[in-house]
């Protein structure tokens, strides 16, 4: 074993150069990564204000999080809201990216840049953009509803309609995003299953079904995973879209339920157990997904 160990090292003497160049990236994950992670475990089990002294509670902070009823009311508004966006966005991103791979549309580039522009716009921006559209008194959408003989909806009185807004701004935005990704999936289907399914008589929805989906499925298994990952992670749509004071009624997320502890209530080692919880919530959606979307030859 003393022999291996000596060896080893005279390899890393050895080979010091290119650890050398390859240590900051280490470094800094160490610092910015692995660091964070294994403190806010630690203080997980403290409750500490971020100035004074830490005090150990064990798993108490926990307990109240999983009986909190404003944290419960997060975890269901979150879960809301990503139903709202990410299934209807994956369903109809698969759609228009197989359209436009097929071959009766032209100017195929513009389409891609103009589904994908919104991606790269400030979401600051998008947030500001939706308030004033759907604003209560002098939004388009009731200017709208108004010109088609429709009374005024107020869109912030209500959680639902909120949900429904940071869902359309979550929707507008990544729509293009995962349309790219279905593309390029969409590009590595060999052209000889569709020409066959042609000579074969089947129709667009049928090749649809029976050839595009199933040779996706590795695609949209990431899709799934990705959206997952990120719909239950959502902060600043509702964080912009929020009052000063207090948040629209039901757009407190999980993480601005813990943002809210940590940077306005000073309850730090509360915020990292929850942080630790909506970690465990993502771990299980994600196996859940994982489960249902993995390939067949997997199974």
């Amino acid at each position: 074993m003393g022999t291996k160990v000596r060896h080893t090292w005279r390899e890393v003497i050895r080979s010091r150069t290119q650890y050398l160049f390859i240590s900051p990236f280490y470094i800094l994950f160490l610092v910015f990564g692995l660091f964070p992670i294994l403190f806010s475990a630690y203080l997980a089990l403290n409750k500490w204000d971020g100035i004074g002294e830490m005090k150990y509670v064990g798993f108490r902070q926990f307990q109240f999080i999983i009986t909190d009823p404003e944290f419960l009311d997060a975890v269901k508004n979150t879960f809301i809201i990503w139903a709202m966006a990410n299934i209807p966005l994956l369903c109809c991103a698969l759609v228009v990216a197989f359209l436009i791979n097929s071959a009766m549309v032209r100017f195929k580039d513009f389409y891609r840049i103009a589904y994908y522009l919104p991606n790269v716009t400030a979401m600051v921006a998008v947030v500001i953009i939706f308030q004033s559209f759907f604003g209560n008194h002098y939004g388009f959408a009731n200017y709208i509803l108004q010109k088609i003989g429709l009374h005024e909806v107020a869109w912030f009185n209500s959680a639902l309609t909120v949900q429904m807004i940071i869902a359309s701004m979550i929707f507008w935005r990544y729509l293009g995003y995962n349309m790219v990704i279905y593309l390029a999936g969409l590009q590595k289907i060999p052209s000889d299953l569709y020409e066959a399914a042609n000579l074969d008589g089947a129709t667009m929805w049928q090749t649809f079904t029976r050839i595009t989906v199933p040779m996706l499925r590795p695609i949209i298994l990431f899709t799934v995973m990705m959206s997952t990952i990120g719909g239950l992670q959502i902060f600043t749509e509702p964080q912009v879209l929020a009052t000063l004071q207090t948040p629209y009624q039901g757009s407190i997320t999980i993480l601005l339920y813990m943002y809210r502890e940590a940077f306005k209530f000073n309850n730090f080692g509360y915020a990292a157990a929850v942080s630790w919880v909506m970690f465990a919530i993502i771990m299980v959606v994600s196996f859940l997904n994982w489960r249902i979307f993995k390939p067949s030859d997997d199974r």
